[in-house]
């Protein structure tokens, strides 16, 4: 690989990674399509041998991560950057470096303002205490976000911080739920099953309650790696299947989780929760399409939704806000509220229902309510909606 770009590339790399100004270099964009490895995450971090580069490499179904000393993490980079990937994005305290490789090998750089904050310490050890504890848990390194000395890894510090943000934010109305015990919890599309880890270890490890709990998830390799991760752990009551949120076989369900489950997936959970009668549901919705397609707005928005940005982002607002109202009328006291600040992720809408009796005056009154916000917004049916009248409710 010889090119006046690329060596330049690799020397601004050597100069700040011996600075240590080094934030994160990505190393992005296939060569070849139908591999595995997705893409490559680099970053400086302190161990007990010393200062190292860390390889985070993503797989469609798992991470691996591996430490490299500086002297034989750079041929690796430029093997990689070889035999994987066109792109590398360099991350710093100063500046922002973008190399791109065409496919006939001729590379340029773009350099910009920096746009990541830096770190303090690259140390793994100087974490805030937190309700999930890193001390010899065995999920959280099977998930890779543990290195083999339980300490975090630091491009993985922003997914714990969001794991611990769950329970924080879960954990109080749960604690108020009167469930005896067996109760069970069911994670609908579970994916890596990090939050479902989580949950479970705190169900079990620090409320003591006897529980089961069931991660449904559609992709039969991930199924197949949570269940194995599960053994390593010890969680006998936690279990994995493969399945759709719609069509999953399940018993009563008493607590329902559905995070990021896309589109009417979502309302797929929130139906499956309120046909259960669970005490509880939670959902953390994304990429909101139905009510988008339903907006016919001849009202005094309608220049405004004119558009595409605002329209998707009021699409948003009416999905979930819809959401809510309907959950409500179904006997839940609903919270709408921020998951964890956009910095650590872009989803991070949270929905909690609690169940409560509900008298047929409020009911027919939130139902008016949901009527008059969709002739306003010129919406047909929330797929939600249809859901529960298909279901006599």
């Amino acid at each position: 690989m010889e090119n006046q770009q690329i060596n330049l590339f690799f020397d601004k790399l050597k100069r700040i990674v011996n600075d240590k100004t080094l934030i994160k270099l990505v190393l992005s964009n296939q060569r070849d399509h139908s591999s595995e490895l997705k893409s490559t995450i680099i970053t400086i971090v302190e161990i007990k041998k010393g200062v190292r580069l860390n390889f985070v490499y993503r797989f469609k179904t798992k991470d691996i991560t591996k430490n490299f000393a500086f002297e034989e993490a750079i041929p690796i980079i430029k093997k990689s950057l070889e035999d994987e990937f066109f792109n590398a994005d360099l991350f710093t305290n100063n500046e922002t470096i973008q190399l791109n490789i065409a496919k006939r090998g001729k590379a340029k750089i773009k350099t910009t303002r920096p746009v990541l904050k830096a770190v303090d310490s690259f140390a793994h050890d100087h974490v805030k205490e937190r309700v999930i504890a890193t001390e010899q848990n065995v999920y959280l390194r099977e998930l890779g976000i543990l290195n083999a000395n339980y300490e975090v890894y630091h491009e993985m510090s922003d997914k714990y911080l969001q794991i611990n943000r769950y329970i924080e934010l879960i954990g109080p109305t749960i604690r108020e739920l009167s469930l005896s015990d067996g109760f069970h919890v069911v994670d609908m599309g579970s994916g890596k099953g990090y939050l479902t880890f989580a949950m479970y270890d705190f169900l079990t490890n620090i409320l003591g309650k006897k529980i089961t709990m069931t991660g449904v998830e559609s992709r039969n390799e991930l199924v197949n790696l949570s269940n194995d991760i599960a053994a390593k752990s010890k969680f006998s009551s936690l279990r994995f299947i493969t399945g759709t949120i719609a069509e999953v076989p399940l018993e009563k369900i008493d607590i329902l989780i559905a995070l990021h489950a896309c589109d009417t997936a979502t309302d797929d959970a929130i139906f499956r929760g309120i046909v259960s009668h669970a005490s509880l549901i939670v959902c953390a919705p994304c990429c909101h399409k139905q009510i988008r397609k339903e907006f016919r707005v001849k009202n005094e928005l309608k220049n405004i939704l004119k558009h595409g940005i605002l329209m998707e982002r009021q699409a948003e607002i009416i999905t979930d806000g819809l959401r809510a109202m309907i959950m409500e009328s179904q006997g839940y006291q609903t919270r709408v509220f921020e998951f964890i600040s956009t910095d650590h992720t872009p989803k991070n809408l949270l929905i909690v229902g609690r169940k409560v009796t509900i008298n047929p005056a409020d009911k027919l009154n939130i139902l008016e309510n949901i009527n008059r916000i969709k002739e306003f917004y010129g919406i047909g049916q929330h797929y939600l909606e249809g859901l529960l009248a298909g279901a006599g409710k």
